[in-house]
């Protein structure tokens, strides 16, 4: 078992599990990495402490490489991302974890409509049907023609930490 440090194009970091550095590779290249915060796909390894498994070694002294080397040998290739100040990091945590909370709320309070959100938006708009708290999916030209045709439509990304239930 392989496990390593990740992060998307946004600073987001994460920890994957992987079968093998064969199989990171290959669900990298086949785009099926995602940030669980924002759900961009460009998600790169970043340095990670060395955990050997040692059982059935007995005593035996294993090399390892400094931290800062392992580090400087990591991302020897890659731009890096300057770091962010404390205080601005601590804020982002706070942001995103109020964008949560928020995200959290809305899907607790709305009935999920899928794909249907434009045509359940335009029917109880319409008096059709009984107005409620709707959320699904629907294009940026759709939302803008129910704009267009005066009903209220909020545009929002959830997380995909929040779709589904972690196990």
């Amino acid at each position: 078992m392989l496990v390593v440090d990740l992060a998307c194009a946004h600073g987001h970091r994460f920890e994957g599990w992987f079968q093998s550095s064969d199989d990171l590779t290959s669900q990298q290249s086949r785009g099926l990495l995602t940030c669980p915060v924002c759900g961009h796909h460009e998600v790169e390894r970043r340095p990670s402490a060395t955990r050997y498994n040692r059982s059935g070694v007995g005593d035996a002294a294993v090399p390892v490489r400094s931290q800062q080397a392992s580090a400087e040998a990591a991302t020897a290739d890659r731009p890096t991302t300057p770091a962010l100040p404390a205080e601005a990091a601590e804020a982002l945590a706070q942001l995103q974890s109020a964008y949560f909370s928020a995200v959290k709320q809305v899907m607790a309070s709305t009935e999920d409509v899928g794909a249907h959100f434009a045509e359940q938006a335009r029917s109880m708009h319409a008096g059709d049907e009984p107005v409620r708290p709707i959320r699904g999916q629907t294009s940026p030209d759709e939302a803008q023609a129910l704009r267009d045709e005066g009903i209220d439509v909020v545009s929002f990304l959830v997380p995909d930490a929040l779709k589904e239930t972690l196990q």
